[in-house]
């Protein structure tokens, strides 16, 4: 008898797959002097911005009717950042008629490349309003080093 896993560990599996091949594949063809473009589409009902500064990334992350204490960030290597939450549903108690019904519940979770390697000391986060905003510190090395010239 085969165990069954629940649905979203199945998803949160896929998309750290996915992201480790895209990151994979961006240093493969980095190598060639190309660069990947950008998933065009979101995935998993979280949608992000991911901003490179100087020596920061900034990401932040649209979790809409999502409770502080439910989001979990973890930073899966030097340049994968996965969020995931749950969106608890609210009962209705269905009276006369129809309605429409068009907002998610459940597991949501994404895994988030980034430009650049970073490190989790000194990283810090917000939630205000829906909107999570993870700053994460470059390393060293994804900063580089000026090197004087003689």
């Amino acid at each position: 008898m085969a165990l069954r896993r629940p649905p979203s560990d199945i998803w949160r599996d896929y998309e750290e797959i996915m992201a480790d091949m895209r990151r994979r594949f961006g240093e493969m063809m980095r190598g060639y002097g190309r660069a990947l473009p950008e998933p065009e589409m979101p995935s998993a009902g979280i949608t992000i911005d991911v901003r490179e500064h100087e020596d920061e990334v900034l990401v932040a992350a649209d979790l809409p009717g999502v409770e502080k204490q439910d989001i979990r960030v973890r930073l899966l290597d030097p340049r994968t950042l996965r969020i995931s939450t749950e969106r608890r549903e609210e009962r209705e108690e269905e009276r006369e008629g129809f309605y429409l019904r068009e907002r998610t519940y459940g597991a949501m979770s994404r895994a988030v490349p980034l430009p650049a390697d970073v490190t989790e000391e000194g990283v810090s986060t917000s939630f205000t309003n829906g909107v999570l905003e993870v700053r994460l510190r470059k390393t060293a090395e994804a900063r580089g080093k000026e090197i004087p010239i003689e």
